[in-house]
């Protein structure tokens, strides 16, 4: 069977003028040019015209006053695109806190972590209803975390103790930092470290609170609080310039030069850090020398738990600290130093 094909192929154009003209177009070919020039239609003028020198510059202009619009003063522009002022999100921005609300993120940010009953002893005069509410405003402000953990054991039987403390968030610590009114040394902390631990810190606050009424009374003010987190990095970073100054040198007479410069004990080869330094101003008394200014003092803490070894206890005390322990801890303390009497007397209760 034969099939017409209604295609025909494109001859060959000569270029001798006495050739025949080419043969007509087929239907295919005069349908095809006609959906092309269908489309050219449709499709409009063509997008790259070129424009006059007039419009060039007319949109060249347009361009350069946007431009200029951009350059407005900080001021003039939209005021939420500025950076929000000390680094303070926007909820913190104009937020008034009452007194004993900036006293609570003061004294966590400088102890860390501090148990809400000791908050509620020290702070609010034993108005516990007025502290909770205080901290769930706090804590909704998104400046402070609540949370409860468990006593130790130390082969105690009977009911498991719950102690619930509370730490400064990144917000809260700066916000302390910009807005509390402490001395420019003083460090802050934020956020729960070392869980286990959580009792034994949350002690130091109550133990710093007794021994302050004592620095006090004898005119010392302005108090400032350096942990061990603070001091043994301090310790550190001072062997370790030792050490790169001269590395022949003995190591233990570097560390005795370091406590010496530290005003820290060297007991058993060792650096004694105490949980918690004190420093305080002494002001002048009227029979000081004229033009003798204020001057500085410090005293070191720390706190005994059941949880020492005998050998750590008899090193803390032999270290000179002013030591405490808890009524618990009181007994388990003394029977692990029983030999020695001398300790024993030297250790304060909480």
């Amino acid at each position: 069977m034969r099939l017409d094909i209604p295609y025909e192929q494109e001859r060959p154009r000569s270029v001798n003028n006495n050739t025949v003209p080419p043969l007509e177009p087929s239907e295919v070919e005069r349908r095809r040019d006609s959906l092309a020039a269908r489309a050219s239609e449709d499709r409009g003028p063509a997008e790259h015209v070129r424009r006059s020198p007039r419009q060039s510059m007319s949109q060249t202009n347009s361009v350069a006053v946007r431009r200029e619009v951009s350059r407005e003063p900080p001021h003039e522009q939209d005021r939420d695109r500025r950076p929000r002022r000390n680094n303070l999100p926007q909820q913190m921005v104009g937020l008034a806190l009452r007194d004993e609300e900036r006293t609570l993120l003061a004294e966590v940010g400088r102890f860390r972590v501090i148990a809400t009953r000791d908050l509620a002893e020290t702070v609010y005069g034993n108005r516990d209803g007025r502290m909770e509410r205080d901290i769930a405003f706090l804590r909704q402000k998104g400046l402070v975390d609540v949370d409860a953990v468990n006593a130790r054991r130390d082969g105690r039987g009977g009911r498991v103790e719950r102690i619930e403390v509370v730490v400064l968030t990144r917000q809260g610590r700066n916000l302390v930092r910009q807005t509390g009114g402490l001395p420019k040394d003083q460090q802050l902390y934020s956020g729960l470290v070392k869980p286990r631990e959580v009792e034994h810190d949350a002690q130091i606050y109550r133990a710093y609170r007794k021994h302050a009424e004592g620095i006090e009374r004898r005119g010392g003010n302005n108090l400032r609080v350096k942990l061990d987190f603070e001091l043994k990095a301090d310790v550190q970073k001072a062997i370790y310039a030792e050490r790169k100054a001269d590395p022949k040198r003995d190591m233990n007479e570097i560390k005795q030069q370091v406590a010496r410069d530290f005003d820290l004990p060297f007991v058993h080869g060792g650096v004694q850090i105490p949980d918690a330094r004190i420093v305080y101003d002494i002001d002048p008394k009227p029979d000081d020398d004229v033009g003798q200014g204020s001057r500085t003092g410090h005293e070191d803490i720390e706190v005994l738990t059941a949880a020492y070894s005998p050998g750590h206890l008899r090193a803390k005390a032999q270290a000179g600290f002013r030591v405490y322990a808890s009524s618990s801890d009181r007994a388990s303390v003394t029977a692990k130093i029983e030999r020695d009497h001398n300790l024993m007397q030297d250790i304060l209760e909480l």
